[in-house]
Parts: structure tokens; sequence; C-alpha cells
């Protein structure tokens, strides 16, 4: 995005410099990065920033609104709505694709938005590596609101450890050594002291839960929560798991609820011009004359799942819940990163923090996506190259 720094890093760029980031980045830990690792960050200039920034704060109006609550209770299925909800989430993720507008500008657009973690913890080493190999210039940090790495890391620790013992707060989610983004549970257990764990392997005794703690029967007062609802709907031979939608004696961050009320059931309620034009299936008095400009996403999926890029009256007429579909205005990707073949097209996700005292959340880091198929996900660029994931280095103000 920005031209000299692109123009200097693809002619610095060799096989043999990337072969020997990539070992550094591997040898985090060995054989748990499961997913691709793109060639290049993404250079992002301080304009660009500031209008992501903007459509941030304006979504964050709406989050922090008295009527937030009452507006998104529909959005949490009733089969998996948790008890003890917190007052807010302490994670959001904002995803933008850097889309071109209508004059040919490059502009953000809101592709989705999340109330739950991602790679929280493995990008604070992975955008250390990667600053080291881009040869990155000291007027560029991945780190937005003057954070560095160390308080970064520090609020992480606030926020999912607070003044607990570490060992009373476990990484929960399923099976987390198979999981693709299993990197990220590793490093965080480095960087927090906290133990990932099981679902299978909770103990429930009354409204307590333990864990096994190298043999000792431990209990837990915190849950950082990486475990995703809809996935564990579709999971099979579990057997008799702890029910976590019952009340029991322990804190969630983030709890989740929050997955569904900040999600694609938000999006209809924003308005911005750089988040698109979204509206409930079942909410819309006439269809749009040109369906072909749209997109039709189901609310209750993950990572992209039944997402119909083409839509036709046909697909409309087949949806037989309207109410869970939201039908979201097209946005034009911009082939903005050059590489040595064709150009690749790049989404910046920004991740914000919110501490129980905040007001607001605040934004502190980022990851970025490159994708040279029709969407941005390992399965539209198999056997490609100059894609999959990395981190955008935001021009300091």
């Amino acid at each position: 995005m920005i031209k000299e720094l692109r123009k200097k890093f693809n002619a610095n760029f060799t096989k043999e410099k990337y072969d020997a980031y990539m070992v550094k980045m591997e040898n985090l830990y060995p054989g748990s990065l499961d997913f691709r690792n793109a060639e290049t960050p993404v250079f992002v200039p301080k304009d660009f920033t500031a209008k992501m920034l903007h459509a941030c704060e304006d979504i964050i109006d709406v989050i922090v609104d008295p009527k937030f609550i009452a507006l998104t209770d529909r959005g949490i299925p009733e089969n998996v709505k948790v008890p003890n909800e917190s007052s807010h989430t302490e994670f959001l993720v904002f995803d933008f694709g850097i889309c071109e507008n209508e004059t040919g500008e490059l502009e953000p657009q809101l592709i989705e938005m999340q109330g739950f973690p991602t790679l929280y913890a493995f990008q604070a080493f992975h955008s250390e590596l990667t600053a080291e190999y881009a040869e990155l210039p000291d007027n560029f940090s991945p780190y937005l609101n003057g954070y560095t790495k160390e308080t970064y890391i520090q609020l992480l620790k606030d926020i999912i450890v607070g003044d607990l013992n570490p060992e009373n707060v476990i990484l929960l989610e399923i099976f987390p050594e198979k999981q693709k983004t299993r990197i990220d549970f590793y490093c965080t257990e480095q960087l927090l002291g906290i133990k990932m764990v099981c679902l299978t392997k909770l103990i429930a005794e009354g409204d307590k839960l333990f864990y096994d703690n190298n043999g000792v029967k431990t209990p837990i007062k915190r849950i950082y929560n990486r475990v995703i609802f809809d996935d564990l709907q579709k999971q099979e031979d579990l057997g008799d798991v702890v029910d976590l939608t019952k009340p029991y004696d322990v804190e969630w961050a983030p709890h989740p609820n929050w997955f569904y009320r900040i999600s694609k059931f938000t999006l209809p309620f924003i308005e911005n011009p750089y988040v698109p034009q979204t509206y409930f299936l079942n909410e819309l008095k006439q269809m749009p004359a040109d369906l072909e400009n749209y997109v039709l996403k189901p609310l209750f999926s993950f990572a992209g799942m039944g997402v119909v890029i083409d839509v036709t009256p046909e697909d409309i007429e087949a949806v037989k819940d309207p109410e869970n579909w939201i039908l979201q205005k097209k946005v034009k990707y911009a082939d903005v990163i050059e590489t040595p073949e064709e150009p690749a097209k790049a989404e910046i996700r920004l991740f914000y923090f919110w501490k129980k005292e905040w007001d607001r959340p605040v934004g502190v880091h980022n990851l970025a996506r490159l994708s040279k198929g029709k969407m941005i996900g390992t399965r539209y660029n198999k056997n490609k190259e100059w894609v999959g994931g990395n981190v955008a280095f935001f021009e300091k103000p």
C-alpha cells in the first residue's frame, strides 16, 4: 500500500530470507504452526489506519449504548446461552478488507467482527520476528495507540489473569492440541503462565469447576474462552462433557454470549461509510434489484462456512430461516499487494481489548491475511504463494 516500501521489500526478497524467517517462526513451537505464513507483511499508510479506527469508534458507540444488550438478545441461540454474563466483552476483533470504491480509491470496508479472541499471544512473537525480517522502518509499528510488545503483553495478562493465581486460570478449547491455531495456545501458556485445558477434561462438582494440574485437582476461577459454541454443537463422540450452559461459579474472559452479540448479527445496526449496508433477510421488504452485488451469510457459522457469494433469487427462496441470515452489500477487494506473480488482496484484523474499569475498548494490535482467491481463507488459496497470515505495520501518526 506504500509504494516505496513495497518496492524495496519486493526487491530485497529472496527465498532464502523467507526460509530463514520461517525457521524462526517454526522454532517458536516446532510442529504447531498449522497455517500458511505469507511471504510479506502489509504496510499501511496513516490515513488508511485513521479510516479503520474511525469506523471502529462508530461501531463501539453502538456496542456501548445501553440498548445494545436488549437489541442483541435474539442473536444468542437459546441452546448455547450461558448464565452469569459479563457487562461487556474483554476482547473484540474487526476485520477490514482493503477495498476500492467507485472512484478507484483505496478504502477499508468492514467484513466481519467478533466479540471473541484471536491469535493474541502468537502475534506478539510473530510481529517481532516479521519486523526484523522486513527490516521495518522506525516510523512503523504493528501496535496501535502507542502500545509496545511489553505493554501489550502486560495488558493481556491484566485482563486474563489479573490478580488471580495463574494456576486458577485456564485456556479452554475443544482438543486444543489438534486445533489449527494451537501455536497461539502454546504462546499463551508461555506469556501468561496458564494451562490450556480440553473441555473433555473439565471436572464439575456442584457449581465449581476443576482441572487436573499435573495430578492435582485444581479449582478454576477464570476461563479464557476459546471454545466456539457453533463448533461444539457439531462435535461427535465427545462423551459426557460438562454442560457450560449451567451456572458455574467461574468468571469468563470473554463470556461466551459475547461471541454472538458482537458478530454478523450486529452489522445491520451500524451506519458508517466503511461498513457495507447489511440487512436481516427476514426484515427486507423488497429484494434488491441488483442481487448480484450482495453476499448472503448465515448468522451462526464460523470461518466463512455457508456464505453464498454469487446470490440468486433461488438462493433467497431456499432459505428456510430468514431471521438467521443477513444480506450484505458486496465490496470490491483491491488487488493491492504486488507480488512476483499476480497481486494479492488483503484483510486487516484489528485487536481491541477492554479492561473492566474502562468505558470503551481500545485498539492494541493486529494481524493481516493475504489472498489471491475469491475469498480470504485457506481453501481459496491452495497451491498459491504470497498468501496466508501475516501482520500489518502501521505508519505512525
